[in-house]
């Protein structure tokens, strides 16, 4: 064993002068030592320390490091052995006992302590070595080895050859590492390339910082191992996808974000849906995924299907997080909140609308994380945020990692739900089937209802992986368990939203009441509410007197208008909503002002009105023989007619039946029916050489 001696004090047993004596007492610097025949003997403690053959033979401990010692740790078989080979003969060289050897058992002659110094113990196990081995050992090969011991332990008998490390990169110069490195991260968010493009550009900056030729470049065979070990986990040559996001994450230790209540954290996000979806021209076509997750629960609060995400969607999925999600026809009796885990009953003596509900919480958000989409970070979503008070907390720029549970839940749809669905496209290119749009497509009002139902049904029942038990990690929670448990602590306050508080979410922009109503777009509104606010200044200073106008984009036939002087709203319809009775958006609008102005002057606003019209009567009856809508035409008309359902409640206002008040207004249609029709007085075919011949006369 190793052996390292504690201070000196009374009773230890030392050798002094080739004999073992015991230290007895002691006055400042003077010892007193006794031989085992009874001697005594006064010595200066420094001349006792700086003799050569004192040695100390008690008070000693055991310090040897355990045979695991992480010095062999990583070794070949053979070198551990020869460490612990070493060990056992320098143990018996400093104790006079192997480690192994029995409790009580003498020590050998030539290794006592007592009768022998260390270096006649050295010279006596040198002897033995060379007569055990056969191989010539010497006392000076022992004594060093038994001094690295003694200052090291094991790891002071390994031998460094067979403990060699090779450099990570082994022995480029590190000009080339860096010059590779710079090329790496040039390409990072580009497309992905070969090795023999990043050789190229490594000898391209080297050439470029150190002058041609200056820096030597490995072998091409070098060169590789080193592009192999410098691109490890960054899928260099790999998916670009994922290149770019690992690019993305931070150098440093990844932070957790911690939510103790439901809503206290929510994450929002848009991605594209991987399934194709019949429009309602008959074309199949994309749409994207917007949702809503709370970080305490994994609840997806609310999800939507949108042919694109605008701001209105955004503030409208809001809406649907804090609305409870009812039962639909169809849907079994066991996606009720009754019988789920969820505490219906006693939160329906707190909100009634829960009394029909879906197994689903209704989740008010204090603070949302987004990212920079211009939907997240329009004024439209920040006013609704405002609205209901919420917190908006934008993401860094770029940075995915700061809202994860939002990404890894719409890659969880994808995987769980949308691969289920017929007219599954797959996350990229290379990953969709052949003739996905020949397959049977779900409409798009159609998918939302099953997407609905999915969650339901699936995922608030599903054990989530980051909503395990602290104090027992092994069990998993499922959304509705973590919200029933966490509900206990935090309660519940509902939040009841009417027609009204809708429209607050709506678009606003600021206009003039003029005496022809108000433009928006283009378009005209007018209404006899707005008869005393004509020319007349709002009061809103801030805003240069305007009106405070809320729009909803998928539908241009009605507009809001704030009253500033006796609060409330104002609905007002289009003029010309008569004549275009289909609530077509500002997409088609803009479409066919844009094919009507080619080459000419700006249209009137009833000629958008039956372009418009036309374009939805085309897509809707199909090409006619010899003549095919564009492509451009196909999709405005689809995603108009898609999103032309409103999906919230509406203040109801009867549109007025022409566009301005007279006579007629009002009446029973039912009693117009029941009289009797006028006489039809047929009317002559004007016949332009017939009137020719007359004007002739």
């Amino acid at each position: 064993m190793m052996q390292r001696a504690k201070a000196l004090k009374v009773g230890s047993r030392v050798r002094f002068e080739g004999r073992a004596q015991t230290l007895v007492g002691y006055t400042g610097t003077v010892v007193r030592l006794a031989d085992e025949e009874g001697g005594t003997c006064l010595i200066q403690l420094t001349h006792l320390l700086a003799s050569k053959d004192f040695e100390v033979l008690d008070g000693l401990v055991d310090s040897r490091p355990p045979v695991t010692n992480v010095a062999l740790a990583g070794l070949p078989a053979g070198a551990v052995e020869e460490v612990l080979w070493w060990e056992r003969h320098l143990v018996e060289v400093l104790t006079g006992t192997r480690p192994d050897a029995e409790p009580g058992m003498a020590a050998r002659p030539q290794f006592d302590p007592v009768t022998h110094t260390l270096a006649q113990r050295d010279q006596a196990k040198a002897a033995e070595l060379t007569e055990e081995t056969g191989r010539g050992m010497s006392a000076r090969t022992v004594r060093r080895r038994r001094q690295r011991y003694q200052a090291a332990g094991v790891a002071g008998l390994v031998d460094g050859r067979s403990d060699r490390h090779t450099p990570v990169y082994g022995r480029t110069d590190p000009r080339v590492l860096e010059a590779l490195r710079k090329a790496i991260a040039q390409e990072s968010s580009g497309s992905t390339r070969k090795g023999t493009y990043y050789q190229w550009r490594t000898r391209q900056i080297l050439d470029d910082e150190h002058g041609p030729g200056a820096v030597e470049m490995p072998s091409r065979s070098a060169f590789y191992r080193l592009f192999e070990r410098a691109t490890a986990g960054l899928h260099t040559t790999g998916s670009a996808r994922t290149r770019r996001s690992l690019a993305k994450q931070p150098d440093r230790e990844f932070g957790q974000l911690a939510a103790s209540r439901p809503g206290e954290y929510v994450e929002i996000d848009s991605t594209p849906f991987d399934v194709l979806v019949l429009l309602d021209d008959g074309k199949p076509g994309r749409v994207e995924l917007t949702g809503l997750v709370d970080l305490a629960t994994r609840t997806i609060a609310a999800g939507v299907l949108r042919p694109t995400t605008k701001s209105v969607d955004a503030s409208l999925l809001l809406a649907r997080a804090v609305t409870p999600e009812l039962m639909r026809p169809g849907w079994p009796q066991a996606l009720s909140m009754a019988r789920s885990v969820l505490p219906h009953r006693r939160m329906l003596e707190l909100d009634q609308r829960l009394e029909h509900a879906a197994a689903k919480p209704v989740i008010v958000p204090e603070t949302i994380i987004c990212d920079h989409g211009k939907a997240f970070l329009s004024q439209n979503f920040r006013n609704a945020c405002t609205t209901l008070r919420i917190s908006l907390q934008p993401a860094h720029q770029d940075t995915p990692t700061d809202k994860p549970h939002i990404e890894r839940t719409l890659a969880s749809v994808a995987s769980l739900f949308a691969q289920y669905v017929s007219g599954y496209v797959g996350r990229s290119a290379e990953h969709r089937g052949q003739a996905v749009e020949e397959q049977p497509l779900w409409s798009l009002p159609e998918l939302q209802a099953l997407l609905d139902e999915w969650i339901v049904a699936c995922w608030q029942n599903r054990q989530h992986d980051g909503l395990r038990d602290p104090v027992t990690p092994r069990r998993m929670f499922t959304p509705n368990e973590k919200y029933a448990a966490l509900i206990e602590v935090a309660g519940h306050v509902p939040l009841p939203l009417s027609p009204e508080d809708y429209i607050e979410l709506l678009p606003a922009s600021w206009r003039v009441i003029n005496s022809y109503g108000v433009k928006v777009g283009h378009r005209v509104y007018d209404d006899p509410a707005l008869h005393p606010f004509r020319r007349q200044p709002s009061g809103v200073t801030r805003n240069k007197d305007l009106w405070e106008i809320h729009r909803d984009p998928y539908d241009v036939s009605r507009i809001w208008v704030r009253n500033h002087w006796d609060s409330g709203w104002i609905t007002v319809f289009w003029k010309h909503l008569r004549s275009a009775p289909v609530p077509f958006g500002d997409l088609a609008w803009d479409h066919a002002r844009q094919g009507l102005a080619l080459g000419g002057p700006a249209p009137a606003e009833l000629e958008v009105s039956s372009a418009v019209n036309d374009l939805l009567r085309r897509a809707r009856q199909g090409p006619e023989p010899g003549r095919r809508l564009t492509a451009r035409d196909a999709t405005v008309a689809a995603r108009t007619a898609a999103t032309a359902a409103p999906s919230w409640p509406r203040p109801e206002a009867e549109p007025p039946e022409t566009a301005g008040p007279g006579p007629g207004a009002g009446e029973d249609p039912a009693e117009d029916a029941e009289d009797d029709l006028a006489d039809v007085v047929p009317l002559k075919v004007f016949d332009p050489r017939k009137e020719a011949r007359q004007w002739r006369r």
